[in-house]
């Protein structure tokens, strides 16, 4: 069963308030059709690849930066080796524009992809000519630039909006409870930081991955051209194929709910280290609490108390602030 992701007008996101209470605070995928359409860079793509080039010369500021590239035969599925061991590419350290010649002009004898290369840094005063009018402010976008391509099935640990500008790409996403289902690699020895789904990739019915079905049954496929774009939750597990012979997406990693200076995927593998080896039960007895304090199933862990005697779970500017002091006393014997 393909399901399908929910659509909202470019119109009505008509500012960075806007954008979050349509988009954001539902937390699920959201497509946003000509997002980006009106972009020079996007119109430069779309008249040809020497357009393409000289526009992004304007720009380019020198700077050696790292590509995949991989043989013909990997089809641009970038990925691990069959042992795992390693990967099925090298990473190549090369000035941009030889990297988007290279793409550009294609080749029998590569496939090469740049990926998450910040433009601030590598094409200096491109996002200024290239606004997302709704995107929240302060985010300093990314470009990916490569051949036809196939992403392995990954997360974000941000907030995502990627902005297709050449080519065509197809999102096939998976909810992030699907993760049991997924059969996910290493999470120490990755391809590009995050770890992977390994089931994304396989053929239906692969003895590997009896679960994978499941998730199988749950995946929102999205298709999305020049100028679109897509918003995606962080922890929304994500495959990306791009068809194209040259593709280009911009995209925006931000935290829109920040609570405090310690970030959530880091906070799990330090419970995982004091928590994970123990016995069933007392696993068990830890969820109830993690749902009781972190999960707040019931609401609030001290709502039956004043809000003036909730102490350190006050809710407000200062909790997360308090919480931390007080869990660095425990952590130091005080």
């Amino acid at each position: 069963m393909t399901r399908t992701a929910v659509e909202i007008d470019r119109v009505a996101l008509d500012g960075h308030e806007a954008f979050r209470r349509l988009v954001v605070e539902p937390c699920r995928p959201v497509v946003i059709r000509g997002a980006a359409s009106d972009w020079p860079l996007t119109g430069a793509a779309t008249i040809d690849q020497h357009a393409l080039s000289a526009y992004l010369a304007r720009f380019d500021a020198g700077r050696q930066i790292e590509a995949f590239v991989g043989d013909p035969a990997i089809s641009g599925r970038y990925d691990y080796n069959d042992d795992m061991s390693g990967f099925n590419f090298r990473r190549q350290a090369m000035p941009l524009a030889e990297a988007v010649r290279r793409i550009a002009t294609g080749s029998d004898s590569e496939t090469l992809y740049v990926g998450s290369l910040p433009i601030a840094n590598a094409l200096p005063g491109l996002a200024e000519e290239n606004r997302l009018p709704f995107a929240p402010p302060g985010i300093s976008p990314l470009i990916w630039i490569g051949h036809a391509s196939t992403v392995a099935c990954h997360y974000d640990m941000m907030d995502n909006i990627a902005c297709v500008v050449a080519g065509r790409r197809t999102f096939t996403l998976y909810p992030p409870d699907a993760i049991g289902d997924l059969y996910v690699g290493p999470i120490d020895h990755t391809m590009a930081g995050q770890p992977v789904a390994l089931a994304a990739g396989a053929g239906p019915g692969d003895p590997r991955y009896p679960r994978f079905e499941q998730a199988r049954d749950r995946a929102i496929t999205i298709e999305l051209g020049p100028g679109d774009a897509l918003y995606m939750p962080k922890l929304w597990w994500h495959r990306v194929e791009a068809t194209g012979a040259l593709n280009i997406l911009v995209n925006y990693w931000w935290d829109a709910f920040p609570v405090g200076p310690d970030q959530p995927f880091p906070t799990m593998l330090l419970a995982m280290s004091a928590i994970a080896g123990r016995p069933p039960a007392e696993r068990a007895a830890w969820r109830a609490w993690f749902d009781h304090y972190v999960f707040r199933l019931d609401g609030h862990p001290l709502a039956h108390l004043p809000e003036a005697r909730h102490g350190v779970l006050s809710d407000g500017p200062d909790h997360a602030r308090m919480v931390r002091a007080h869990a660095m006393r425990m952590l130091r014997g005080g």
